[in-house]
């Protein structure tokens, strides 16, 4: 079974905001694959695609703890490693760029280093989703949990599209051929004919 894990917060006041960029990702692909969320049995709400043995998952622990969510999901669904994609912000990628990688430490975002933390390894893939380049003065932790601007708006839809695109391809053709594909340019590939 594959995961793919949107980290967030969760709640109205945060839904648009650039912090929530990978519950912005997981909710295109449970919109596109016409499936709807339900409570977990640990702190997240999932949604499951059967034909595509794959969970959407959204962690509802507020950012900072989605490494308690990650540990639950990965132990009581028996995800291998490799099958987890963890979809997030990155504040040090100019949007709207996206970017796939196979492992690696957590940077400074404080969700994945929750998660890197609980799970105890960086061995899995991850989809940083850019929402940098724009913050002038303001600290980061202000900056994340504001709304994208309206230019930003103007893109994100296709942001949003080109990240499910991703994550979808990934499941098809695996992470080297998506990161090959995918992190090509910021703007992104063109979609598949």
């Amino acid at each position: 079974m594959y995961a793919l894990v949107g980290l967030g917060n969760p709640g109205s006041r945060y839904a648009q905001t650039r912090h929530n960029a990978g519950f912005l990702v997981v909710d295109e692909l449970a919109r596109r694959w016409q499936v709807d969320y339900r409570p977990g049995k640990g702190s997240y709400v999932y949604a499951r695609a059967a034909e595509r043995d794959a969970l959407l998952v959204k962690p509802t622990t507020y950012m900072n703890n989605s490494g308690l969510a990650v540990r639950h999901l990965v132990d009581y669904y028996k995800v291998e490693l490799d099958r987890l994609m963890l979809i997030y912000d990155d504040l040090d990628l100019p949007f709207p760029a996206l970017r796939l990688r196979k492992l690696g430490g957590a940077g400074t975002h404080r969700g994945m280093q929750s998660v890197l933390q609980h799970l105890g390894v960086e061995t899995f893939p991850r989809l940083r989703v850019a929402i940098g380049g724009r913050q002038g003065n303001l600290p980061s932790e202000v900056y994340v949990l504001k709304s994208y601007s309206r230019e930003e708006q103007q893109v994100l839809g296709e942001q949003v599209d080109r990240a499910a695109d991703a994550v979808e391809y990934w499941l098809r053709n695996g992470i080297d051929q998506a990161m090959n594909r995918f992190n090509a340019t910021i703007t992104g590939p063109q979609k598949e004919e």
